[in-house]
Parts: C-alpha cells; sequence; structure tokens
C-alpha cells in the first residue's frame, strides 16, 4: 500500500487580480504558510505558467519547478480543464465556451479546436519536462443536450458521438503516450464523460488507450446519486487523480437532481467546503489507501457559503488529518512464529 501524498491544492479557484492571488510566487507563500505540500497548476492562467515554454524549453521548466519548491511546494499536476472543454463543443455552446480560448479564435469553431488540441498536447509535453506523471483535461461535450433527450435519441446516435470524441483525443493521447504521462478525465456533469457508464465507452472508443485515465472527484457523484466508494471498487485501477470536494444533496418538494434553473445556494445539489458536506472521507481515504493509489490529494475549492480563503485554511488540514499512513506489517505479526512447513502439513492432515 502507498501513503497518499498532499495535502495540495488546485489554484484555478484561487487566482485573481489582489495579492497574494495575483502571482505564482505570492501565491505559493500563501499555500505553503497554510499547510499545504503541492499546487495543481491551471495552465490557461499565464501568471502561473507558460506552457508553451514549458513544454519546449527543459531549463524554463526546471526554473519553475526550482521555484515552486523553494516555497516548499511540489507541483502535482498540470490541469487543461478548460482546454479539453474546447476540443470538443457543440455549436450550442460556441458563445458560452468562447471565453475560454484567446481573443484571436474566438467566433472561429474550427480554429479555437485546433488551438485547444495544441494546448493539450503542450500540457504533455510540458508536464514531461516537469517531471510529472500524470495531467487532468475535461472530455468537452457534443451530445450533454441529449443527456436526458425529449424525443428519444435516434438509433445509433450516441455511437456516433463517442467515435468522434475518441477521432479528436486518440491523437492527443498518443502525444501523452510518448511523453511518459497519463492524462485523467475529471468525471464530470457537462462533459461526455460523466460517469462511469460514459467512461466506459469513451475508454472503448479509444481502443482502450492506455494512457486514458480517471480524475475521482466525489462531489459529483453525490450531484448526480452515484454510489462513489462503489465507483472506486470499479475503476480504481484508472484513477490516477483526486479532487478532495464536498457536496451535498438535499431534495425536497419542489427540486431535485436537476436544480430548477436555480443560483447554486437554492439547489439541493450543492458544492460546499470540506467537512461541511455530506461525503464519507474517511471511507474515500480508506479505500485509495487499500487500492494503492499513489498520487495527490488536491483540494478543489468550490463552496456557495464559505468564503475562498477559509475553505482553503480549513481544507489543508482536513485533508492532512485524512490521508492515512500505511502500515508496512500486519497487526498480527507478534504472534507469527516462522514457518514450520512439517508443522503446516500436519495442520492440513497431510
Amino acid at each position: 500500500m502507498k501513503t497518499i501524498k498532499g495535502p495540495a491544492v488546485f489554484l484555478a479557484q484561487f487566482m485573481g487580480d489582489k495579492a497574494p492571488f495575483n502571482k505564482l510566487e505570492s501565491i505559493c507563500k500563501w499555500a505553503a504558510d497554510l499547510g499545504f505540500k503541492g499546487v495543481q497548476i491551471p495552465t490557461v492562467e499565464t501568471r502561473l505558467i507558460d506552457l508553451k515554454l514549458a513544454a519546449e524549453s527543459k531549463d524554463y521548466a526546471q526554473e519553475l519547478k526550482g521555484k515552486i519548491n523553494s516555497f516548499g511546494l511540489e507541483i502535482s499536476e498540470l490541469s487543461t480543464h478548460l482546454q479539453g472543454q474546447l476540443v470538443a463543443c457543440h455549436p450550442a455552446y460556441d458563445s458560452l465556451f468562447d471565453g475560454f480560448a484567446p481573443k484571436s479564435v474566438r467566433g472561429n469553431p474550427k480554429a479555437r479546436t485546433a488551438w485547444a488540441i495544441d494546448q493539450v498536447k503542450l500540457a504533455a509535453k510540458a508536464s514531461k519536462n516537469l517531471g510529472l506523471k500524470a495531467s487532468v483535461t475535461f472530455s468537452g461535450a457534443l451530445m450533454w443536450h441529449l443527456v436526458y433527450p425529449w424525443p428519444q435519441r435516434p438509433a445509433g446516435l450516441v455511437q456516433e458521438g463517442f467515435k468522434e470524441l475518441a477521432k479528436r483525443w486518440v491523437p492527443i493521447l498518443n502525444a501523452y503516450d510518448k511523453a511518459g504521462v497519463d492524462l485523467c478525465y475529471e468525471i464530470h456533469a457537462g462533459e461526455d464523460v460523466h460517469d462511469g457508464v460514459t467512461f466506459e465507452r469513451f475508454f472503448e472508443a479509444c481502443g482502450k488507450h492506455n494512457r486514458l485515465k480517471m480524475l475521482f472527484d466525489p462531489s459529483h457523484f453525490v450531484l448526480q446519486q452515484l454510489d462513489y466508494l462503489q465507483l472506486i471498487d470499479n475503476y480504481h485501477e484508472f484513477i490516477k487523480m483526486f479532487h478532495v470536494k464536498d457536496a451535498e444533496y438535499n431534495p425536497d418538494g419542489r427540486s431535485g437532481v436537476y436544480g430548477g434553473y436555480q443560483e447554486w445556494i437554492d439547489r439541493p445539489g450543492r458544492f460546499r467546503s470540506l467537512g461541511d458536506g455530506q461525503v464519507n472521507f474517511k471511507a474515500i481515504f480508506s479505500k485509495l489507501a487499500q487500492y494503492n493509489y499513489e498520487g495527490w490529494a488536491v483540494l478543489e475549492w468550490e463552496c456557495c457559503i464559505k468564503h475562498p480563503e477559509q475553505g482553503a485554511k480549513e481544507g489543508a488540514k482536513f485533508i492532512a488529518d485524512h490521508i492515512i499512513r500505511v502500515t508496512d506489517k500486519a497487526f498480527d505479526d507478534f504472534a507469527a512464529s516462522g514457518i514450520d512447513t512439517k508443522r503446516n502439513r500436519k495442520l492440513l492432515g497431510l
């Protein structure tokens, strides 16, 4: 068994225009002072990383790594969530997602997709130069508008959707294989890969690609009412990344899983700061330790009630308190009497 690394923090939700959240050095000091040991870097945030330079220059990558290490931190992983979303984007969402891309490709879906694919591939090379084993992304969505359809889906539509999704992602996965890096898809509502079944269909469509892995975030499964502990049992061999995020689901006679188009504060399913929701993290950390999870426990703060700085401060301690230092011996070793083949055979009646 392996002891999970952490706590780490995903910096995407904390970056801003005010210190200490406006540049790499100050946000790293802030994270380290709270007790974090790692930072997960959103690669669209140019104040944290020059992705193209990190992919092309080992010297720059090592300089960046050294700068972060100087605060007692490690880079846990690189994130291409927003770029991955644009690898596969249905035209209905063009205007909504255009803001994820640079101005030079906005309003031009073909150019935007090409930019996104290049970005995700650059993250493979950058991860290699930084000595990282995994990166995280979104699958994007060609079929999300069909998730609960009326009228019914035409025969073959879903198969065609996964075929097209795989067509876009397999060349990217090949780039990750060449770099020696796993690509983990966050299983997330709004993505074509949003639960175990869709992960399996995507995996099959991609020819069971050896670099296609999973980021486990239990909060998304609480909101879907999916058994997140059984999901670990089912897919532990694929889980190479872990977002530690809490959630709650409190349905009533007016609203349920779909949320009634309400704001987060009024939805039955809500993301919460660690310890404020319903996720059984003791069981999760135990299962991941049992299955030899080798990666990081990364705080992703999203809460409709608590301030992010309070959530981060409490979250660092919460994760540290849940990480299990795995045992290197059996609890009943004290009663062991060594190997005696003759006695063993006698006990077996032989």
